[in-house]
């Protein structure tokens, strides 16, 4: 038999957990009320079991893991249209909630989900052989852009990574270049935006969330830009679809 690891997952109610994943298309292979609240999901190989504990605040979890696939592009695109299925609309703010997909500075793209219960579930596929920490950009903007990913999709500290941003991002928000101070690239300068409306997003302020993708889809880009930028321009259009 091969060795296998299925993590236990702590909830404070079992329904909506299993409501979310079966969103997600995963099958509810057991469902216990008595003695106690528990439950085991499973999608493919994917297996994960929840309990609920008495007093449990979702809210101030810490609970989570990692799931490794090799259509991190195909899971994402799955989910988001379970997602809004089930619940009307794609959750990025709240819980349950997921996030946008995006390449890591550790060698995966992945992207964040969070259940009703406050676990986060991490999927993500390797992208490079060297799983290591990349260093950290000495450059301003690619520093700013490097460390406000992690923080935000890897710490999930949405302030702190905006407050990154801000300090770089040029004088229509943040704190304006010294006078001829550096100035980010043309993808740079979208990526920058379009993280900071995501961030603004997630954090509940909608009319800042739409200033800088509106400031973020004027700004022109050729097409080699455009491809490097593809990411942030797929996000942009995620943005800006409720606001047209």
């Amino acid at each position: 038999m091969t060795d296998k690891t299925i993590p236990l997952l702590p909830c404070h109610e079992i329904q909506p957990v299993v409501d979310f994943y079966t969103a997600l298309g995963f099958e509810t292979t057991c469902l216990q009320k008595a003695p106690y609240a528990y439950a085991v999901v499973r999608r493919g190989p994917v297996e994960l079991q929840f309990f609920a504990m008495k007093g449990y605040e979702p809210s101030q979890s810490y609970s989570g893991c990692y799931v490794l696939t090799d259509d991190v592009n195909g899971l994402h695109s799955v989910f988001r249209a379970g997602l809004k299925a089930a619940y009307g609309r794609i959750p990025s703010r709240g819980l349950p909630r997921i996030g946008p997909l995006k390449d890591m500075s550790y060698g995966v793209r992945q992207f964040l989900m969070t259940d009703p219960g406050g676990n986060s579930i991490r999927v993500g596929q390797p992208i490079s052989d060297d799983p290591s920490m990349r260093p950290v950009p000495k450059e301003p903007f690619a520093r700013a852009l490097h460390l406000a990913d992690l923080f935000a999709d890897s710490k999930e500290d949405l302030a702190g990574a905006a407050r990154l941003i801000d300090r770089v991002l040029p004088p229509e928000h943040g704190h304006a270049p010294p006078p001829g101070g550096p100035a980010p690239t043309p993808v740079q300068h979208v990526r920058l935006l379009v993280l900071r409306a995501d961030l603004a997003a997630r954090l509940g302020d909608a009319p800042l969330a739409a200033e800088l993708a509106a400031r973020a889809a004027a700004l022109p880009l050729g097409g080699q830009d455009r491809a490097a930028a593809a990411d942030s321009l797929s996000r942009l259009a995620e943005l800006t679809e409720p606001m047209s």
